[in-house]
């Protein structure tokens, strides 16, 4: 069940705010009688902070947005981890539904790259968040790139927020490599599954495509070649990790297998789970084994 976001954060920040100008006052530091009261009402303050944010990992929560690039609403579902605590920092992985699905997938489905996501997140206690950036059919188009930078940043002002990590599959794999190859600055991990890192190439869902892109190959062929993660391995400073299955015929493997020779040879940290007769999906282990390694090899938050 999702329910909408109650003023919870909210709550525990301006808490934590009055907090620290009661600290800035003076007023924490009383002697006597006064002293007493004020010491027991900063207690009952931290007990309400500590309560509120605790209850925030309880349920996914869905989020509703106005887009700043053109106004629209939005919308994204947060999953908070159990161990969430307000006062610390959290990484967050961005999760990216695949062609047709939206928001939910990462959320609820059970299937093997969508719970393996989920779980790793889970047991690192970091935080979910599975935008629709721009609902079935995205592509990772100029649109949905603004909506995942403006989630990032909103994410940022909300929480404390250490480490943002992108993650997907199918279109959403191949929108994960997109915005790590436009985004480095904001990503410390890329976990592809099924994507493909070629979109100049790439001949399937060319309607959808290019609806998201603007234009088709012939009219806009710069937003094709700027989100096709092959065409920039210098950018992918970061750990990536990368599943393909050799006889996927929806999301063919090889610009992956060859990004990933690319990154090899720079001597960058990729992992590749390649299964000759796998097709297009990945499943539940190979999801874990690429998700921790991208953690693992990460660098860490410099708080």
């Amino acid at each position: 069940m999702l329910f909408p976001r109650l003023s919870d954060a909210r709550l525990v920040w301006h808490l934590l705010a009055l907090l620290r100008l009661r600290s800035a006052a003076g007023l924490g530091a009383e002697k006597g009688p006064a002293g007493s009261s004020s010491h027991l009402c900063l207690a009952m303050l931290l007990t309400v902070a500590w309560l509120a944010s605790s209850a925030l990992g309880a349920e996914p929560q869905e989020i509703v947005f106005k887009a700043r690039l053109d106004g629209t609403e939005q919308r994204y579902i947060e999953l908070l981890p159990t161990s969430f605590e307000a006062m610390h920092a959290h990484d967050v992985v961005i999760a990216l539904h695949g062609h047709g699905s939206d928001r939910r997938q990462f959320i609820t489905d059970v299937r093997g790259e969508c719970k393996g996501v989920r779980d790793v997140a889970a047991r690192q206690g970091m935080i979910v968040v599975s935008p629709d950036y721009r609902a079935t059919t995205s592509w990772m188009g100029p649109k949905a790139e603004a909506d995942v930078v403006q989630i990032i940043e909103e994410l940022k002002q909300r929480y404390k927020i250490g480490r943002v990590f992108v993650a997907g599959a199918s279109m959403g794999g191949t929108a994960a490599l997109t915005f790590g190859a436009l985004h480095p600055d904001l990503v410390a991990g890329v976990c592809s599954l099924n994507g493909t890192a070629n979109l100049v190439e790439y001949d399937r869902f060319q309607d959808a495509i290019s609806d998201s892109f603007g234009g088709s190959k012939i009219d806009a062929p710069e937003e094709y070649a700027k989100r096709s993660a092959e065409l920039w391995p210098e950018r992918f400073t970061m750990p990536v990790a990368v599943t393909t299955g050799g006889k996927d015929t929806v999301v063919p493997a090889a610009s992956v297998l060859r990004l990933v020779e690319k990154l090899k040879q720079a001597d960058r940290k990729v992992l590749s789970i390649h299964r000759p007769a796998g097709g297009h999906s990945t499943t539940y282990e190979d999801t874990c084994q690429a998700m921790e390694f991208m953690l693992r090899e990460a660098k860490p938050f410099n708080h």
